[in-house]
């Protein structure tokens, strides 16, 4: 049996339509029975915050740090400070299913209370390696805006996780591998839009908190060892994967970013200056495409080129476990 790898290891004006209700659909469209919610009990917020020190953080496995200097292109880069993707687009820390500390990507989506973020589902629930026993993650805290190891606006402890029955049933439907996170209290910015069913093939911006990256040039920099944002953009392609596998509606763009990813936003209509757009899907696999836009069996140097690739948000999926964790 294959199993597919997982990245936990190693314009304004149409953004704001969709923000403010265009591009959320209405609840009698969807049921939310397909919905799963996993509460964490209050008493525990606390201590998921002394859990998560500095001094915790900066001994988290990464790639070492390089001082050389940033070698920026579509395929791995920056984005600099200053606009609500500061406020918007932070670190998930987590302990795994094997107890260690890990992280993902998550981002601020529209609600009541500004307090429901999306990421990947398997920053929420796994399997093991031969797909057995399955569980939560635990100790999960939001930190927008994370950099060298400080949470310049806030840390917020999650109090409830949502995620699709078929995803807690089997990670390997790809698809399904979308969570949303009710914190525990209110943030105060200006969250990312979020809509559905939105063409797959098109110009996208994807960020994420990776934690490694294997190419020259950005390996080791603050950006690629989970210290700051990084993104990659382009024209999403759809991935075909292996042959043994059934083809499922994964997307994304040439991308050198690794593990701690996963969860991270791939945005369309972003406007950069205010650094605000529209959450179509979520980064969830590393995957390598040909020329052709075939699947790679062994990834060669000019031949293929790597992709960071997840699902696309749709009204059958995701809307339902949106929907539910606004509730």
């Amino acid at each position: 049996m294959i199993r597919k790898t997982i990245l936990c290891g190693l314009a304004f004006a149409t953004a704001l339509a969709f923000a403010t209700g265009s591009g959320v659909a209405t609840p009698g469209w969807a049921s939310t029975s397909d919905a799963v919610v996993h509460a964490i009990p209050a008493g525990e917020q606390q201590a998921v915050k002394d859990h998560w020190t500095t001094e915790r953080i900066a001994k988290m496995e990464s790639d070492p740090p390089n001082n050389d200097p940033l070698k920026q292109s579509p395929a791995g880069a920056g984005f600099r400070q200053g606009t609500a993707a500061d406020r918007s687009i932070g670190r998930l820390f987590f302990v795994d299913r094997d107890g260690d500390d890990a992280s993902c990507t998550a981002t601020l989506v529209p609600s009541a209370g500004r307090s429901v973020a999306v990421t990947a589902g398997h920053c929420a629930h796994g399997f093991d390696l031969i797909g057995n026993d399955p569980r939560w993650t635990t100790k999960l805290l939001f930190v927008p805006g994370f950099r060298d190891n400080t949470m310049p606006f806030g840390a917020f402890p999650v109090r409830s996780v949502v995620v699709h029955k078929e995803w807690v049933a089997d990670d390997q439907k790809s698809e399904y591998d979308q969570a949303f996170v009710t914190l525990n209290e209110h943030i105060p910015a200006v969250p990312q839009a979020i809509a559905f069913d939105q063409r797959g093939d098109q110009a996208v911006q994807q960020f994420g908190y990776p934690r490694a990256s294997p190419a020259p040039g950005i390996k080791g920099r603050p950006e690629f060892i989970g210290q700051r944002l990084a993104r990659c953009w382009g024209n999403a392609a759809k991935y075909v994967p292996h042959p043994e596998l059934p083809p499922e509606d994964l997307w994304g763009v040439a991308c050198e970013m690794g593990g701690g990813s996963s969860g991270g936003p791939r945005i369309a209509h972003f406007a950069e200056p205010v650094g605000l757009g529209v959450v179509v899907g979520v980064n969830s696999q590393g995957a390598h495409i040909d020329s052709a836009g075939k699947y790679c069996n062994t990834p060669v140097a000019g031949q293929c080129t790597r992709h960071l690739v997840g699902p696309r948000f749709t009204k059958k999926i995701t809307q339902p476990l949106y929907l539910r964790a606004l509730v």
